[in-house]
């Protein structure tokens, strides 16, 4: 679900619907910063967007975490050995190993231990402790333990199932006892393709069907949730599917793909050679281009999109239009088809709903923002995600998109 959702415990209510797609938008921007200053560096952190709930230890507690397609260690906020706990906001839920049967500790000389990127010391007992930290500055640490994991079934995702839980054992992660920084969620639940992701992790049980998962973003604007499906579960099938490879990265966490060009209606844009990678990210709000795309593709919805021009709110966003004359759903009516052309001959086609949002009353901008000069790839974004169900598959090392209603399937 979105973290914004009205069915999200972090939902603010003070903010209208303009305002929370607009401090979106403002965390997209400075993410994208963060992102610039820690190209080198293993896991960047975000204000990210959506979350996904885990059921952890025997008996299973309830956890609401940001799913994030950028990083990889999963990590919960916990009690320590002396039953205390870091302070949270009373909607935050705190782990208690105390309380499961099947909480166990990692050792310093084990495979998990020794894959956190920021290094880990030994406590006296010899068990990992680790300091996981993000580009923006944030971190987390606390001791790498083991736990049983639950999911449940979505209601109406599977005939037959409605109801059923699927336990998996003995899954690494973080329980953290102290963070820096601000993580409006439980925890965070890395779904990056390295060593310590749920993906992989789940991806080593057979039973589940490999390293895929797939998810399904619901807009913003509609107060629902849907299904986040790993294994065999998560094949995209719907009719006009397109597959991408990914192609490698410099940090293995990121699943890149290649773009080739933008086109709108007859007028196709070729990126350009050095901006041949694009991050797809489930937990950045805005997209990132690099200018030689994003210019030519301003001026061309410029002259298409017959609208009188607005100034954009804090200057963030590079194209914005005044609709207060004509409401949302007639000038998104305006906006033609943008078409995403991506390695292997995929096509993605982005809508209205996937390239403008009304950011305040009478204000419709571009979702699309210039990738910032230092930043290696640019960055496909949630908003261009959303209404699609996008499926990751890291053994075939592809990325399927298909055209959705994600409230509704």
């Amino acid at each position: 679900m979105h973290r914004d959702s009205v069915g999200s415990p972090f939902h603010d209510p003070s903010l209208t619907a303009h305002g929370r797609v607009l401090a979106a938008v403002r965390r997209s921007t400075a993410r994208a910063r963060a992102i610039d200053d820690a190209t080198v560096s293993e896991a960047v952190h975000r204000s990210f967007e959506y979350l996904m709930a885990v059921g952890i230890g025997t008996p299973p507690t309830r956890m609401l975490a940001i799913a994030d397609t950028g990083s990889d260690l999963i990590w919960f906020n916990c009690r320590n050995s002396t039953g205390a706990a870091p302070v949270h906001p009373p909607s935050v839920v705190v782990f208690d190993p105390d309380n499961s049967t099947t909480f166990g500790l990692v050792g310093c000389k084990s495979r998990a231990c020794r894959a956190i990127p920021d290094g880990t010391t030994c406590t006296l007992g010899s068990n990992c402790k680790y300091i996981y930290s993000y580009g923006d500055g944030s971190r987390t640490s606390g001791l790498i333990s083991t736990e049983t994991f639950t999911f449940a079934h979505v209601p109406g995702t599977a005939r037959g199932h409605r109801g059923r839980r699927k336990r998996v054992a003995t899954v690494n992660f973080g329980c953290s006892t102290a963070t820096a920084g601000t993580f409006e969620a439980d925890g965070v639940v890395g779904l990056g393709g390295g060593a310590l992701s749920l993906v992989t992790q789940l991806g080593a049980h057979k039973s589940l069907g490999g390293r895929r998962f797939s998810y399904c973003l619901v807009p913003y604007s509609v107060n629902a949730s849907s299904a986040l499906n790993f294994g065999a579960r998560a094949t995209v099938e719907e009719p006009g599917a397109v597959t991408t490879p990914l192609i490698p990265s410099l940090v293995d966490t990121y699943y890149t793909v290649d773009p080739q060009s933008v086109k709108i209606r007859n007028a196709i844009f070729v990126a350009p050679d050095g901006h041949r990678h694009v991050i797809v990210d489930s937990g950045t709000t805005l997209t990132f281009l690099a200018k030689a795309l994003l210019d030519p593709m301003v001026k061309e919805l410029s002259r298409r999109i017959k609208l009188p021009r607005a100034p954009s709110p804090d200057k963030l966003l590079t194209l914005c239009f005044d609709v207060s004359q004509v409401g949302e759903r007639r000038a998104k009516a305006m906006v033609p088809d943008v078409t995403l052309g991506l390695g292997g001959g995929a096509a993605v086609t982005l809508k209205a709903e996937n390239t403008f949002v009304v950011v305040e009353e009478g204000t419709m901008c571009l979702a699309v923002s210039e990738v910032p000069e230092r930043l290696p790839a640019s960055i496909l974004g949630n908003i261009a995600q959303q209404n699609m169900h996008v499926g990751y598959d890291l053994d075939k090392r592809t990325v399927t998109f298909a055209a959705a209603n994600c409230a509704g399937s």
